[in-house]
Formats: C-alpha cells, sequence, structure tokens
C-alpha cells in the first residue's frame, strides 16, 4: 500500500463549469485520468484535500464521484472552500452506499487507518489571513475539527499525516492559531491545497515550519499528478 494526494480537482463532469480555460488547465481531466493510472493501484489509498467537484449538490456531483470511483484505489475526501455538495456525515455515507462509491470515503472530525501505524487527519482550515470576529470563530471550528481527528488517530496509537485544504502559511503570511494548533498536536508534516495559478504557486510555502514539514499539494501545482507521501 502507497499513500498519495492531490487537492482541488475541480471537476464539473456533470455540471457547466469546465476549468480548461484556465492557465494550466487544458485538458486536465485527462491528464489526471494518466497520471492517476500510471501511479495508483487498487492497494493504494488517494487522499484529495478539498475543492473535489463543482457540484452544488450530491446529486449533481454524482458524475464527479462515478469518475473518482472509476480509478484504481481508495479514496479519502474532506472538505474544500468550494465543496457545496458537503453534507452531513450519515448523509453523505448513505449516498456513496446507494451509488454505489465503494471506493469513497470521507474524513470528517476523524481518521483513517492505514493499517500501518499511521493514520490520514484533517479537516478545511481557513483565511491564513484571518482578521474578522466571523473568520475567528470559523478558524476555531477547524482547529477544533483538526484536533477531533488527530485525537483520533492518538486515541489508536497512531502517527497522525495532517491534510488541509487552505494553507497555514502562505506567501509571508502565518495562521498563527492553525500552526500553534499543528505544533502542539506534535504533527510532523501537514499537505494542504487550495493555491492556483503559476503566481501564486510561486509565493506558496514548502519545507520546514516551526518543525513542520508543510507542502502544497493544489491540482495544478502538481501538473495533476498524485503526490507520493509513503
Amino acid at each position: 500500500m502507497a499513500l498519495y494526494a492531490i487537492a482541488d480537482l475541480h471537476l464539473s463532469l456533470g455540471s457547466d463549469k469546465p476549468m480548461d480555460d484556465f492557465q494550466g488547465w487544458h485538458g486536465y481531466v485527462e491528464r489526471l485520468t494518466a497520471n492517476w493510472k500510471e501511479r495508483i493501484t487498487d492497494e493504494d489509498v488517494v487522499v484529495i484535500a478539498g475543492d473535489i467537484s463543482w457540484g452544488m449538490s450530491l446529486k449533481e456531483a454524482l458524475e464527479d464521484f462515478r469518475f473518482l470511483q472509476s480509478l484504481p484505489g481508495k479514496k479519502l475526501l474532506l472538505k474544500g472552500n468550494h465543496d457545496y455538495w458537503w453534507e452531513t456525515r450519515r448523509k453523505m455515507d448513505r449516498f456513496f452506499e446507494e451509488n454505489g462509491l465503494h471506493s469513497l470515503c470521507v474524513v470528517h472530525n476523524d481518521c483513517y487507518d492505514l493499517g500501518d501505524g499511521r493514520a490520514v487527519c484533517g479537516t478545511r482550515g481557513w483565511f491564513y489571513d484571518a482578521e474578522a470576529d466571523a473568520d475567528k470563530k470559523i478558524l476555531n471550528r477547524e482547529i477544533g475539527r483538526l484536533t477531533m481527528s488527530v485525537q483520533a488517530a492518538r486515541d489508536k496509537g497512531l502517527e497522525p499525516i495532517v491534510f488541509l485544504h487552505y494553507p497555514p502559511v502562505y506567501a509571508g503570511t502565518v495562521c498563527e492559531d492553525m500552526m500553534r494548533a499543528l505544533v502542539t498536536l506534535r504533527i510532523n508534516r501537514c499537505y494542504y491545497g487550495h493555491i492556483h495559478g503559476r503566481n501564486a504557486i510561486s509565493k506558496a510555502f514548502n519545507g520546514q515550519y516551526n518543525g513542520v514539514s508543510l507542502q502544497l499539494i493544489s491540482g495544478d501545482s502538481l501538473q495533476f499528478a498524485p503526490l507520493f507521501v509513503l
């Protein structure tokens, strides 16, 4: 078993919002398919860290889910800021079961045991420059979700590997509360998405920050090739 990761697929197979017109996104579904099948087997696990489908509901996102189901491996889904289809855990699990989407699994307030002493943990996160009271409230809630996810892994004696959608560090700005949480939770590795376009990607932070290894995994930053994690 190998673990891979990618974020920001922005699929729109069941809705009318293709990304092909954006720089670096031409033919992205075909490129993603080829890269995925070249790297990943049915025994592998792929984390998709948010902004998975443009569908506004589970039903509208179904074709995107069916596309992911057709690809090899187990897919672990985390919420992004554009995943408007996201529902309660019970509704999503039931929808996946009813539609035969057996290789899709949501990570939400919990962890996924990789079976090798490690676990996938994570949450959406929030803006790295959150200042308004409403933003701070959401950020605190996301830190709570992250803490629950990591604690679920630690309760099982597993090493947590964290995935966020929003970057905790970007362009010289730090989401201090989120970074404090990562350090307090003793996280060694954290992967994040959300950042698109050549200019924005050039400002992304990849490396060690306060002892935490951070790496961008948005689809276009990876040329739509899932990143090998372990």
